[in-house]
């Protein structure tokens, strides 16, 4: 069942809070030693919580959709008095004195935490095979990876453990793991949602974010998340909107736009699920328009600066005091991030609103843009190198190509599942929309889901 329809029951008294978590609780019991999906499963905590939540409910009591859900957290974001060890030796018996405000959104959402799922070591890296206790594996074949660094998170959804998962994207994070495990994953416009008591990456491109079954409940979900937080220094403040007000709206007549960049050096797996994902939004009645993006190539390569630069900023202490602590991949990136020179860092911030704006410019053509989420399928575990056409292209580079630039430019992102490859492995599409467009993105992937066989 998916988010909506299980909190439906749980209103109507089809089901308890503690039947629900029992469940997830025994699917965790049985699976999590194949996929190594959770760091820490918080059983004592979430039977505690859904015997409060039953109670309530029965009293009438009903704090909205979220009440009595189980929700995987990714384990770079502070939960107070449960272990955050930020997939790193360095922080495994971390306990935070207190919640990331996200946490607290949902605690008083009456949402319970099942667990905090595994990710990538610090969240630096898209693979989510490196992490202390070793690398999280895809439920559709645990000899590939999750993508990262939200690995767990999707890993968790997929594998029947949560009914919806948070997650962090700072390159794709979020999206990655999306797409390589058949969910629902949105990069929400950049300062939407606190990133208060979430583990830095780089400071001005993380981006938390929902993770879920399907379009709708993602939707519900950033309605719950969003909203100014003073804590956060990123953090914008808006108008708050229901996002699922687009949902079932028609898109006949929309404008949407073929980025070429997006489309060079695919598999060509991937290229036939994107051609017939077009095919379903043109008989729906929307129109295709190939275009070409400004600056794509300097943002691409400013995210890069942007992320080395911060990434070892937050981690330069602990390397000099606890280098030996790291993995080994992880260190060495970070290693070779500090590399990145002042001026170039200084350079990349100056010109980004520029490019920002250049970028933005698309959407005076089209409502919105259609990618492929990633350009592979996904590798095996500790693969570093994959051939793609007549080129040999690292692995990391393939899984950040496609969705690294809106961390940059801070544009709302939404992966959506569209099929399987032959050998039974998840594809996705990615719907980018401008600044503050989530609810369009909503529109557009729920537009596709329903008129897909699932």
């Amino acid at each position: 069942m998916n988010l909506l329809s299980l909190s439906e029951a749980l209103i109507e008294k089809k089901i308890s809070p503690i039947e629900i978590v029992k469940h997830s609780l025994n699917s965790i019991e049985k699976k999590n030693s194949i996929y190594n999906i959770f760091i820490t499963v918080c059983e004592e905590e979430a039977l505690e919580a859904a015997t409060l939540a039953e109670k309530e409910i029965s009293k009438g009591i009903v704090k909205g959709p979220f009440h009595g859900i189980p929700v995987a957290i990714k384990d770079v974001i502070f939960t107070q008095g449960i272990r955050t060890t930020m997939g790193s030796k360095l922080y495994k018996n971390f306990v935070p004195s207190y919640n990331a405000t996200v946490i607290n959104k949902l605690i008083d959402a009456g949402a319970i935490i099942i667990g905090k799922a595994n990710n990538h070591e610090f969240a630096y890296g898209p693979t989510g095979d490196r992490s202390f206790i070793g690398p999280c594996r895809n439920p559709y074949n645990p000899n590939k990876i999750t993508g990262g660094s939200s690995s767990g998170s999707a890993a968790a959804i997929a594998a029947d453990m949560a009914f919806a998962a948070l997650g962090t994207d700072t390159g794709g994070s979020i999206r990655i793991p999306a797409s390589a495990c058949g969910i629902v994953g949105m990069k929400p416009t950049f300062g939407l949602i606190s990133k208060y008591g979430i583990y830095n990456t780089a400071y001005t491109l993380d981006h938390p974010g929902p993770m879920t079954k399907t379009v709708k409940d993602n939707a519900i979900m950033l309605n719950l998340l969003a909203g100014y937080d003073s804590k956060d220094v990123h953090s914008i403040n808006r108008t708050r909107e229901n996002y699922t007000r687009l949902i079932g709206q028609s898109i006949a007549g929309k404008v949407i736009g073929l980025p070429s960049y997006y489309f060079n050096n695919i598999d060509k797996e991937v290229k036939t699920a994107i051609d017939k994902v077009i095919k379903v939004f043109q008989e729906q009645g929307a129109f295709i328009k190939e275009i070409e993006l400004r600056g794509i190539e300097e943002i691409s390569e400013s995210q890069i600066i942007t992320i080395q630069a911060e990434a070892y900023a937050v981690h330069a202490e602990n390397i000099r005091k606890h280098g030996i602590d790291y993995d080994s991949e992880v260190y060495e990136r970070l290693q070779s991030s500090k590399n990145v020179l002042g001026y170039e860092y200084v350079t990349a911030q100056q010109k980004r609103q520029q490019l920002i704006n250049g970028y933005n410019n698309v959407f005076e053509e089209v409502d919105i843009l259609l990618t492929p989420t990633l350009p592979i399928l996904p590798t095996n575990i500790n693969q570093r190198e994959l051939v793609l056409g007549d080129n040999i292209e690292h692995v990391r580079h393939a899984l950040l190509r496609l969705t690294s630039p809106t961390n940059y430019t801070g544009n709302p992102s939404l992966s959506v599942p569209c099929g399987l490859s032959t050998n039974g492995l998840p594809i996705g599409f990615q719907l980018i929309g401008m600044h503050g467009e989530e609810s369009l993105l909503y529109q557009f992937g729920y537009s596709y889901e329903q008129n897909t066989p699932q």
